[in-house]
């Protein structure tokens, strides 16, 4: 039986401060004390063109480019993913160094493998994530297909010379 994963909404308001406060670390030049786990995503928002940022946990790593890759929690309805659709040229810092980068949407299959990978690496931190997003049991490769339609895989490729 195939799972359906529905998506919350992206907080707006004050529900959104805690979700906001890591970026405070990396603007304060404290970013490198969250590790490699985390990086800040710099980004141009597509309707105002201004520069904006948030904090995504990162769930894969291909020490190869680097790339990095990150889910979209709140589906393809976060401000964040849109803006890379329309901007995909960014910028990231993991720890204490920053890249330029380019953002790509992975398809579901390959989206699917790296969560699982991140599952089987982290299965407290995708639990707490699965609570949060009020996902049901994910186990089965469906189940991670579904996921992954839900909630796109992004890879973030370094330009860096």
């Amino acid at each position: 039986m195939s799972t359906t994963v529905r998506t919350p909404k992206p907080p707006r308001g004050w529900r959104a401060i805690p979700w906001r406060l890591p970026i405070w670390l990396y603007r304060l030049g404290l970013g490198g004390l969250l590790g490699s786990r985390f990086l800040l995503l710099e980004h141009i928002g597509r309707k105002t063109g201004k520069r904006r940022q948030n904090v995504l946990e990162v769930i894969g790593y291909d020490p190869a480019g680097p790339t990095y890759y990150v889910a979209s929690g709140f589906g393809r309805r976060a401000h964040w993913f849109r803006n890379l659709q329309a901007h995909p040229q960014v910028h990231i810092q993991v720890g204490w160094r920053r890249y330029p980068a380019r953002a790509e949407i992975l398809p579901p299959e390959r989206g699917a493998r790296i969560l699982q990978a991140y599952a089987q690496a982290h299965p407290w931190a995708f639990r707490e994530l699965g609570r949060l997003l009020h996902m049901p049991p994910i186990t089965t490769p469906e189940d991670f297909r579904a996921l992954a339609q839900a909630v796109p895989v992004v890879a973030l490729h370094s330009t860096a010379a």
